[in-house]
């Protein structure tokens, strides 16, 4: 079942004008990260005045200007929890686990409709989750690498799924009856970016905070998905996850896979579903049943941040990561689609 909890207030305090960004960096899709699942572990929860700094946000506007957002934090319960659950074991260095159990949607019955129209394409090579009439969640390092906004950030469009058939209208002779996904391009408006992704805790880019979000010029008119707090590993059905995105090796495809969790800490899932790059960005959800009701529901629970290597007792490791939505994380997301924090009370 969907828990509801109270969820703590960010509220702006005042906001600053910076110097526009130079958008050269160059995007990676793959993220080397210095704190893997032991160091989470012993990472120290951060203080109120660490949580206002690593929540302040950066927004770039189209027109390239930029302006950092401070925030304060109120009605907070510091949880100092333990800050994992099981141990995984070590694995294979890929990013395809054994059998590939990837399914690409080819049926415009299902890709056109709820859950998987909610998948967008971002135009820096990632995917993102259309999560309010006009907002899209994705990853933080889809548009920034830690320094500078990766080039291509500054005229970001997102891609909204259309199905079109093949050819001009005539059937070929063993041509696929359905239609490939072609892309309604958006632009995008402005973007969100957490600080807790420029610096960290650890003074290096943190997983924690791989995040963002986009607002488009434009409302769509689709179904979109809300956003969950993320349980923790025990509480979710058989610990699935599921999500969907456009992975580079399956071009053009909608590609969607489920998998179990391994591992937790306070803001990040471990797990080993496959997934290639472009997927980066996709969001993670659940099927839960809704509180006192007969009817399930799906929210994202997680951003899916992609394939990492990390140093384990001196060895180098992978898994595939997934950036929590935790109360807080809650609150700031619901705070930058509503403005104000009045519907953002509970989650």
């Amino acid at each position: 079942t969907w828990h509801l909890k109270k969820v703590p207030q960010i509220v702006s305090e005042r906001t600053f004008s910076l110097d526009s960004p130079t958008f050269k960096a160059k995007p990676r899709l793959e993220l080397n990260s210095v704190c893997g699942i032991e160091c989470q572990r012993k990472l120290p929860v951060p203080s109120l005045s660490d949580l206002k700094d690593i929540l302040s946000y950066e927004t770039v506007f189209e027109n390239g200007t930029r302006t950092l957002t401070e925030v304060n934090v109120l009605g907070l319960m510091l949880d100092p929890a333990e800050n994992a659950t099981a141990r995984t074991s070590l694995r294979r260095k890929r990013q395809i686990y054994g059998t590939d159990s990837r399914f690409s949607i080819y049926d415009k019955r299902f890709m056109t409709n709820f859950p998987f129209n909610t998948a967008v394409k971002v135009s820096t090579g990632c995917s993102g989750i259309l999560i309010s009439p006009r907002h899209v969640l994705t990853a933080a390092h889809c548009l920034h690498d830690g320094k500078d906004y990766v080039k291509g950030s500054k005229r970001l469009r997102v891609g909204l799924m259309k199905t079109k058939s093949r050819g001009n209208g005539r059937k070929r002779k063993g041509a696929r009856r359905n239609g490939v996904p072609a892309f309604q391009w958006t632009r995008v408006k402005s973007t969100h970016i957490p600080r807790g992704w420029f610096k960290g805790v650890s003074g290096d880019i943190a997983l924690d905070y791989d995040y963002a979000v986009l607002e488009l010029k434009r409302p769509h008119k689709r179904k979109y998905m809300e956003l969950g707090i993320s349980p923790t590993i025990k509480m979710m059905p058989g610990s699935m996850i599921h999500f969907s995105g456009f992975d580079n090796d399956r071009s053009g495809q909608l590609v969607y896979r489920f998998c179990s969790i391994s591992d937790e800490s306070n803001d990040l899932f471990y797990q080993y579903c496959d997934a290639e790059p472009g997927s980066t960005g996709s969001g993670v959800y659940l099927r839960l049943k809704e509180p006192n009701k007969k009817k399930w529901k799906r929210k994202i629970i997680a951003v899916y941040s992609g394939h990492q290597w990390v140093d384990v007792n001196g060895e180098q490791q992978d898994y595939n990561v997934a950036v929590r939505i935790t109360p807080l994380k809650y609150a700031q997301i619901c705070f930058w689609i509503n403005g104000n924090d009045e519907n953002c009370t509970r989650g």
